[in-house]
């Protein structure tokens, strides 16, 4: 995908064996502003290993870009791996995405908001679908309006993001939040939050399965608790499990 300012790239891995398998988007985390998709090459790599091909992906960061340009750059790196299925080994019937903190918001809007045309974009490969089967949010904001209390970094992350803070950006934080698209279309989410995230609060997960699960959408909070933002050592070997 071009942007003004360069291009959106991915890192594709794949299993070495011929054959086709279940593709997976991956999303960075930076607090909306930084980070890269390297970052996530480790987990790809895993993700190879177990007969996955995994991509870590790109999305457009505040303060240049804001809302809802990421949402349109996942989906179009959904819709690029499809149309390259052949090439990447992707069984394209067999799609998620797995994200972590401000990349889990947009795993979030992937599972959520598949089949809402408003969302895509302007982007390629439009004669594609950006619809993914499931989702994965490793402690990732579901509502952006309550996403401030209890948080060392809401302040300084979202008003970048969203054009402005709660005050005067108020409509942009409610359809920045992928808590308020959950529709019966909507995909399963598998939310795993540590109780003591002071990022990101541990109950922006349980908003989430709880606003999936009241409208009968299959949803599942996996607690780590003591757990803070950002996994390490035991903490990150579970969640991969």
């Amino acid at each position: 995908t071009s942007i003004p300012h360069g291009r959106l790239a991915m890192d594709v891995v794949r299993p070495k064996a011929a054959g086709k398998y279940p593709g997976i988007v991956l999303i960075h985390g930076g607090g909306f502003s930084g980070g890269k998709r390297e970052s996530y090459l480790p987990m790809a790599i895993k993700l190879a290993q177990n007969r996955y091909v995994a991509a870590t992906v790109d999305y457009q960061l505040a303060p240049m870009f804001q809302f809802p340009a990421p949402v349109y750059d996942v989906k179009a790196a959904i819709r690029y791996l499809r149309a390259h299925a052949a090439k990447f080994s992707i069984d394209k019937e067999h799609m998620a995405a797995i994200g972590e903190s401000a990349g889990a918001t947009w795993s979030q809007f992937l599972a959520i908001t598949r089949n809402m045309p408003q969302f895509e974009g302007t982007g390629a490969n439009r004669e594609e679908s950006s619809s993914v089967n499931c989702a994965i949010s490793y402690y990732g904001r579901s509502d952006m309006r309550r996403a401030y209390e209890g948080s060392r970094n809401a302040a300084g992350a979202l008003p970048p993001l969203l054009g402005g803070d709660r005050e005067h950006a108020l409509d942009a934080h409610f359809r920045g939040s992928p808590l308020n698209w959950i529709n019966p279309d909507s995909a399963p989410i598998l939310a795993i939050h540590g109780t003591r995230d002071q990022n990101v609060p541990f109950e922006q997960s349980v908003w989430l399965v709880e606003r999936m699960r009241s409208m009968g959408i299959e949803a599942e909070l996996e607690t780590l608790a003591e757990a803070p933002h950002g996994f390490k050592g035991a903490d990150a070997d579970r969640a991969f499990e």
